[in-house]
């Protein structure tokens, strides 16, 4: 079955005032910046996806925090700036587990370039996959989260009244 909307999700890592990102020079774009970020799978959970996009495109392994943001890419909105997949992209406050430094996949993406820490005071000036730089510095400053309530992990209330 298909279906519409891609469900995409990235791990947004902050620390001392920078951003982790993931570089890209694309043909048609050029150079870029994005989380590190990818398309669920088929029978994995968002949180599941976020660990692996962080060690497929940054060679890190991260603990999954609250949800930070979510996004949406509407491409007959957008021109179809970044194609003609409708998205729905799920960020979520991520730290770095202990012993793990940022770097480049020995198979990195189709373009990606780098992984790089960029101070906040700079994201404004970057070219990013979604233009969020003034709502990530928002968020850094504020750490306003939503909700993200997974169902296997919800209390069963008939199990608990026997």
């Amino acid at each position: 079955m298909t279906y519409h909307i891609r469900v995409r999700v990235g791990a947004l890592i902050i620390e001392n005032d920078e951003i982790l990102l993931t570089e890209f020079d694309d043909p048609y774009r050029g150079v870029f910046y994005d989380f590190p970020a990818g398309g669920a799978e088929p029978h994995e959970s968002l949180i599941e996806a976020v660990k692996r996009e962080a060690r497929e495109e940054a060679s890190i392994d991260v603990e999954v925090g609250p949800l930070a943001f979510v996004y949406e890419y509407a491409p007959h909105l957008n021109e179809n700036k970044y194609g003609q997949t409708h998205t729905l992209v799920m960020l979520f406050d991520c730290t770095l587990k202990s012993g793990f430094k940022p770097r480049l996949p020995e198979k990195p993406d189709p373009n990606q370039t780098a992984v790089k820490w960029v101070p906040l005071s700079e994201l404004e000036n970057l070219e990013l996959y979604a233009n969020i730089g003034k709502q990530i510095k928002e968020y850094a400053s504020k750490k306003k989260n939503i909700d993200f309530l997974e169902e296997h992990k919800l209390l069963d209330k008939t199990s608990s009244l026997m």
